[in-house]
């Protein structure tokens, strides 16, 4: 593909293109932020795209994982560093110390429910429930990761059956 067909390709994906990254940002301004940055990475990577593949998929894949990358930067810049020597602000809880009652009963009940339930539905829950990846409770469990997707999603459901009152 000739250097002017790759430009003409992508100058004509335009407005599919910026309803692709409003989509995404819901904000006018960020959306043509990342439909330049899109645009800059397709013409700086104009010779990683393949002849003969969709090239659509291609330009809105780069849309896609710029605004991820963006987004996972801008969540990194917002992790506050402790410098204080006590580590302070890092001890100090944001929130009250204070525990409503009906919040810790409320907890009880749900972790009731939750040690009721079959191990082989609860250890992946519990796994997936403290940040665990369902990559990583897959190779733990020596399971396949579509069966500790599935077993995740039956054990939501069977919570949000049994606790109907919580909802």
């Amino acid at each position: 593909m000739t250097t002017m067909d790759f430009n003409n390709k992508l100058i004509s994906m335009e407005g599919r293109l910026e309803r692709f990254a409003m989509s995404l940002t819901s904000n006018r301004e960020s959306a043509k932020d990342l439909l330049q940055e899109t645009y800059l990475k397709a013409l700086s990577s104009k010779d990683k795209f393949i002849e003969f593949t969709n090239f659509e998929a291609w330009a809105y894949t780069i849309m896609k994982n710029t605004f991820i990358n963006n987004y996972r930067k801008a969540v990194r810049q917002n992790t506050i560093v402790d410098t204080t020597q006590d580590l302070y602000y890092l001890n100090n809880s944001k929130e009250s110390s204070y525990v409503k009652p009906d919040s810790s009963m409320q907890q009880k009940e749900i972790n009731k429910h939750i040690n009721k339930l079959q191990d082989e539905l609860k250890v992946p829950f519990l796994m997936h429930t403290e940040g665990f990846k369902y990559k990583e409770i897959a190779e733990e469990l020596e399971l396949k990761i579509g069966t500790v997707k599935s077993r995740i999603f039956f054990t939501r459901k069977k919570l949000m059956e049994s606790l109907v009152d919580y909802s």
